[in-house]
């Protein structure tokens, strides 16, 4: 008897002490448990936080969205030409455009029939005049409004934070700058007032001021406005900041021409070279060039070499034209 209850006590007490570290295993596997299960809850948040939109990415692929339509919208503004008639400031139509670059064209072909010029070169002439110069004065037009707008347009941001740091609204501020500013800054705006008087968005009457003004500041301002619409914030530090981005490109597109105008007075040089000593030679010695003129192998040389000077002054001009 007392053998068996040495055993079953022996027995008890190993259980006993089986329990023991048992419980203690269970306990670590349960708190184990429970840190496995925060440590999973951790990641489950932080695959939620990775997988929700972050406002600034978001705000940064909008603006490259919209630059991406702006340089779209400008090759299109760039092949239309009632869009290009209506960004130089003229009031006629592409009609009578296309009507007086036929005329033109016609009076250059019959200029140079009556001068006794080859019959093909003088339609070659024609042609040049109908559809190269007249598009060309058109395009000088436009740039030369473009520049004249980009000049004045900081001052006018600076008139709209002013503005608001005042107290003025924004339609405000858009109705002095219509009314302070030159030309053709001035008629832009004043076309904004009035889209937005009509009942339009002033995002979208800049958006309709864009397609008349096709440059990349108004396009920022577009840019601005829209955003700022959409996500609230400080307009006047935006438009602030804006105006210091626009400030720094003129000043770095002034730079970009100094350090540029040796070589564009070099591309002058050399691209000059060849039809002034061409004329000089003629003047001099006509019989020496007149087999040029005369000679269909001449004929060809001429156009040869006319062609090789416009390829290398395309060259020479990519070279030199900086984009900013």
């Amino acid at each position: 008897m007392l053998m068996i209850l040495v055993g079953v006590l022996g027995f008890i007490a190993i259980a006993g002490l089986g329990l023991v570290f048992a419980g203690g295993d269970g306990g670590q596997a349960k708190t184990a448990k429970r840190v496995q299960a925060v440590a999973s809850s951790g990641k489950v948040v932080d695959r939620v936080r990775k997988n929700q939109p972050d406002t600034a990415i978001l705000r940064r692929k909008q603006i490259l969205d919209n630059l991406k339509e702006n340089e779209r919208q400008q090759r299109k503004a760039k092949l239309n030409i009632g869009a290009r008639i209506q960004q130089a400031g003229l009031s006629f139509s592409p009609k009578q455009f296309w009507i007086g670059s036929v005329i033109f064209g016609v009076v250059v072909m019959l200029l140079g029939l009556m001068l006794r010029i080859m019959p093909i070169l003088a339609v070659g002439l024609g042609f040049a005049g109908a559809l190269g110069l007249p598009r060309w004065m058109l395009g000088f037009l436009c740039a030369n409004r473009h520049k004249k707008f980009t000049e004045e347009f900081p001052g006018a941001i600076d008139i709209v934070v002013r503005g608001i740091k005042s107290g003025l609204p924004v339609n405000d501020c858009l109705r002095i700058i219509a009314k302070e500013t030159p030309q053709p800054l001035a008629g832009e705006f004043t076309t904004v007032v009035e889209n937005v008087g009509m009942g339009l968005t002033i995002t979208e009457a800049l958006e309709k001021m864009y397609l008349r003004m096709p440059t990349a500041e108004v396009r920022f301002l577009t840019i601005v406005m829209a955003i700022q619409s959409k996500t609230g914030g400080n307009l006047a530090e935006a438009l602030s900041n804006l105006s210091t981005v626009l400030r720094a490109r003129k000043l770095m597109k002034e730079k970009i021409k100094a350090m540029s105008g040796e070589a564009i007075a070099s591309a002058f040089i050399i691209g000059s070279l060849p039809p002034g000593i061409m004329i000089l030679v003629s003047v001099s010695s006509p019989g020496y060039m007149a087999p040029m003129f005369a000679d269909p192998r001449g004929h060809i040389m001429l156009l040869g070499g006319a062609l090789w000077m416009l390829s290398g002054i395309f060259v020479m001009r990519k070279m030199i034209n900086f984009k900013i």
